[in-house]
């Protein structure tokens, strides 16, 4: 059964997450029935199975999702998100910058800017709950955490600085850039708890 997987293309990384979810579509055995492509507008998300929001710049995407009234269609959205690095700030419940206005798809509190400026973006290896073949290489570029979670998610990965990797029912919000490496297990994860 295949998928059609939209990544939000208002900024940050799209083609990225294009070409990873199609790598993982491949390693799962969908490939051939399902679908990646770029959404910007309401009507093309509500034919989505699934939704990628790509890291960016959170208050730039929020003023977008909002420009171009797609609040509504993604709070009620009935698939999964997949949400990364600014994509984490924007789905969260509580998020410490006034500008933006959370989508509170996943009851965890964000620090937007946890590690600081651009220069302080590094590369970690973690430890991801559930992925038991090895630790995942995260890319971390201006990144957020979070730093209170509710009792629905199931934290994935922790950093010193606090929580980088959650699940709560069909969504997943990562801290990081997975779809900047080879490594695809993590879209994969997503994928599979989607039914496929």
């Amino acid at each position: 059964m295949g998928v059609k997987i939209g990544v939000l293309a208002l900024q940050g990384n799209v083609s990225e997450h294009i070409d990873a979810f199609e790598r993982a579509l491949e390693r799962v055995g969908q490939a051939s029935e399902s679908s990646v492509f770029p959404v910007k507008k309401a009507m093309e998300i509500s034919g989505c199975g699934a939704l990628a929001i790509p890291g960016g710049e959170s208050t730039t995407i929020s003023r977008l999702i909002e420009k171009n009234y797609l609040y509504d269609p993604i709070r009620h959205f009935s698939g999964g998100i997949f949400a990364t690095c600014a994509g984490m700030v924007l789905v969260a419940s509580r998020v410490d910058d006034p500008r933006i206005c959370p989508l509170d798809l996943i009851d965890i509190t964000v620090d937007r800017n946890a590690f600081g400026r651009q220069k302080e973006s590094f590369e970690a290896d973690l430890q991801i709950h559930g992925l038991d073949d090895g630790p995942f290489h995260a890319i971390f570029i201006r990144a957020p955490v979070a730093t209170g979670a509710g009792a629905g998610v199931h934290v994935l990965a922790r950093v010193n600085h606090g929580i980088v990797a959650v699940e709560q029912g069909q969504h997943m919000a990562l801290a990081f850039h997975p779809e900047l490496g080879s490594d695809t297990r993590l879209h994969e994860r997503f994928l599979k708890k989607l039914g496929m």
